[in-house]
Order: structure tokens, then C-alpha cells, then sequence
């Protein structure tokens, strides 16, 4: 016969799913994932029996086995409402849980990365996020962390330093660099839960974050620079089949769907099909303005600048382009000194979610094409988010949200 469980050991398990209640219930809103309601949970109630905390146990460990990666890191990363104390009751959640699949470990990766992205500082810089900073920010959840760190986890430096040393997607894409990073979360197996493991990762998953961002920015904007170029130059269509679209694709268009991945990329990066897409259709636009000097030089004129620009050069992102995309530039300048002891709070003045309060069931609102093609080409990308790195921001009213 099982003991018992103790009375306050039900009540903490309650208090725990009132609060990941309201999360996981949008969420399946925003994906259209079917699941009942949990009536108890629904009903909110104070002093619940034993069935009814197995029941709620239940229904969040139907949720987990629903759920997907980047759909967890897609509705934390574009929800606005999500506070840190949200991320630290999913990662509590996450960290209780046994056994440990490859989906538990890679969703508590994310939910790390996303609070220390949340509570790191505007201007924080690559140098300042040492091991002591992120166990520093991440005490919350891992307490107090013993920094004595495990020859085995120096590969992770190895890869950021062959991260850092690409200049555009396509050479991030396709060295394998983001391979090796997943590698090294795989063959830590249960090491990975050890606290030091967790500071280590999560400082690795941030900077990879930095970036990947640094990369898109670039890659961008050399596109919509391009597209301008070719405007000017009387051009008002190109050849896009290498990157899915028409042979005759509006240069129009074609910067509408700039606009649109700025949303896309918000879920996570990885080698899935929106990413390649970008990287073939900066190649496309490149060979467009190369074969407007071709052409120049075919009827015996000299190539003007929009004949020549953009032909393979690498364009480096400045503050005129990032507005051009409706984003903030990547920041450039020196943090204002290390970072306090303290790790800062952008959290005032946010609407918590999570609270204990049981939402009402909504009918998901229909999710526009781009958006769902997205969704499609993350399902199988089990690797890093990309939001919430300073300096980045979709959305310029937005600012002040984490």
C-alpha cells in the first residue's frame, strides 16, 4: 500500500498547475492543438482533493506529450505577456519531471536561454556574460552554483568561436556548426542537469542567439539593399526559383516577404527550410545585380552603381537599413561598465501570466499562410530560439515587454 502523500506536497502541485494552467491552454489556442478542458483547474479551486491534483498532474502531462519544442519556443518568444516568472515555473516544471526525454532536456534549454535573454540588460556585451554573470541571473532556479567547470563542456567555446568567425547564414547553415552544438547537448546525456552544465549551455545557447541575429540582420538587409538597387535600375522583377518562389518574382513582393520573416525567424534557427530560403534568396538577388553588369557590358556601357552593387559584396548592417526593416540595429556600442551584481528587473508594469486564473476558451484565429508555412518548416528543428536578444525588436512599440 502507498503512503499517503503529504498534504502540503498537494497543495505545492496545485499551486504549480493553476499557474502553468492559463500558459499551456493559450498555448494550445495558438497551435489548435485538441485537448479538454481540466474542470478543477477550471474552476480554480481553493482547497482541491487528491483526484483532483492527479487530474490536473494528468491533464499537464498531456499537454507536455503535445506540445512540441518550437512550439513552446514560438508562443514564449512572440507572446508579450510572458513574464520571467512564467519561464521560471515552466523550467520547474520541466526540471521535476522524469524521466528526462531529449524533448524535456531541449525544452529546458530553451526556457534557460529565454529567462537570461528576458533578464539580461540592454547593452549587455559578449565579453560580460561570463559563467559567474548567467549563474548570477539564473539563481532563481539552480540557487547557489559551484563554477568549477567540466573539461568536457570547453567544446562549447570551440563552437562560438567557429559561430563568430562566419559572415553570412549560408556559412552558419552549412558548416555543421549548429550540428556540433546539439552534439555536445546529446552525448552530456544526464550531465546536462548538473547546475555548472546548465550555466554553461545556457551562455552558450545566448551567445549563439547574438549571433545568429548578427547573421540574419546582415543577410537581410543586403536583400533589401539589393532590391533597391534593382528598382532604381528600371528592374522590376527576378528569378527566384532557387528559393522556391517564380521565375519572375516582384521585386514588390519580395520585400513584403523580407518584412514577413522578421516574424518567421522569432521561433528559433536552425538548418529548416525558411532560413535556406532567406540564404538562396539573397544568392538570387546577388546574381540579379550581377547580370545587370553583365548586361552593361554586353551593350558596351560602363556598369553605373546599381549595375555593380551588391554583386557578392558583403554589406554590413548599419542603423539606415535596420530602419528600413522596422527593427533596431544591432547594438555596437560599450556596455556602460560590467554588470552589477544584481541581475537588473524588466519585468515592472508587465501582465502576468500564469496567475492561477483560468482563461476562457477562444476559437484559434486563422493563422495567415506565411505564418503557418513557418510553423510546418520549424516541426522537425529541434535547436535554439532567437528572440529576446537585446538590440533586436520586431516590433518598435513593443519596447519596455522583455
Amino acid at each position: 500500500m502507498n503512503p499517503a502523500t503529504p498534504v502540503q506536497d498537494l497543495a505545492a502541485q496545485w499551486k504549480s498547475a493553476c499557474r502553468l494552467y492559463p500558459i499551456y491552454f493559450e498555448l494550445a489556442r495558438e497551435f489548435a492543438i485538441d485537448v479538454q478542458t481540466c474542470p478543477d483547474l477550471e474552476a480554480g479551486l481553493d482547497t482541491p482533493g487528491k483526484e483532483a491534483v492527479e487530474q490536473a498532474n494528468h491533464w499537464l502531462d498531456q499537454m507536455d506529450e503535445k506540445v512540441q519544442v518550437h512550439q513552446l519556443r514560438q508562443f514564449l518568444q512572440t507572446n508579450a505577456a510572458v513574464t520571467p516568472e512564467a519561464l521560471l515555473n515552466l523550467l520547474e516544471h520541466f526540471l521535476a519531471k522524469t524521466p528526462k526525454s531529449d524533448t524535456i532536456r531541449d525544452k529546458v534549454d530553451f526556457l534557460l536561454v529565454q529567462y537570461f535573454s528576458q533578464m539580461a540588460p540592454a547593452g549587455l556585451q559578449d565579453d560580460d556574460v561570463d559563467l559567474a554573470y548567467v549563474a548570477q541571473t539564473l539563481e532563481p532556479i539552480l540557487r547557489q552554483v559551484d563554477l568549477k567547470l567540466p573539461v568536457w563542456l570547453n567544446a562549447l567555446d570551440r563552437v562560438l568561436e567557429s559561430a563568430r568567425r562566419c559572415r553570412s547564414l549560408d556559412e552558419l547553415l552549412h558548416s555543421g556548426i549548429l550540428e556540433q552544438g546539439r552534439k555536445a547537448k546529446g552525448q552530456a546525456a544526464e550531465l546536462f542537469y548538473i547546475p555548472v552544465a546548465l550555466v554553461g549551455f545556457t551562455r552558450f545557447g545566448y551567445l549563439m542567439r547574438r549571433v545568429f541575429f548578427r547573421l540574419m540582420l546582415g543577410d537581410l538587409n543586403i536583400v533589401l539593399d539589393g532590391l533597391t538597387h534593382l528598382e532604381e535600375g528600371g528592374i522590376h522583377t527576378i528569378d527566384c526559383r532557387r528559393a522556391q518562389f517564380s521565375a519572375q518574382e516582384p521585386i514588390l513582393r519580395l520585400r513584403m516577404i523580407c518584412q514577413s520573416w522578421k516574424v518567421m525567424f522569432q521561433a528559433e534557427y536552425s538548418s529548416g527550410q525558411p532560413l535556406r530560403m532567406l540564404v538562396d534568396l539573397r544568392a538570387s538577388v546577388e546574381t540579379a545585380l550581377g547580370g545587370g553588369r553583365a548586361s552593361a557590358a554586353k551593350e558596351g556601357r560602363k556598369p553605373s552603381g546599381e549595375d555593380t552593387a551588391g554583386a557578392g559584396v558583403m554589406v554590413k548592417p548599419d542603423t539606415a537599413a535596420a530602419l528600413k526593416l522596422g527593427l533596431k540595429p544591432v547594438s555596437v556600442q560599450a556596455a556602460p561598465g560590467r554588470p552589477g551584481k544584481a541581475a537588473p528587473n524588466r519585468t515592472a508594469g508587465k501582465p502576468p501570466v500564469g496567475a492561477g486564473v483560468a482563461p476562457v476558451m477562444a476559437k484559434p484565429a486563422a493563422t495567415p499562410p506565411t505564418a503557418a508555412k513557418s510553423k510546418a518548416a520549424h516541426a522537425d528543428a529541434p535547436e535554439f530560439g532567437v528572440s529576446g536578444v537585446p538590440g533586436w525588436d520586431d516590433d518598435p512599440e513593443s519596447e519596455g515587454k522583455g
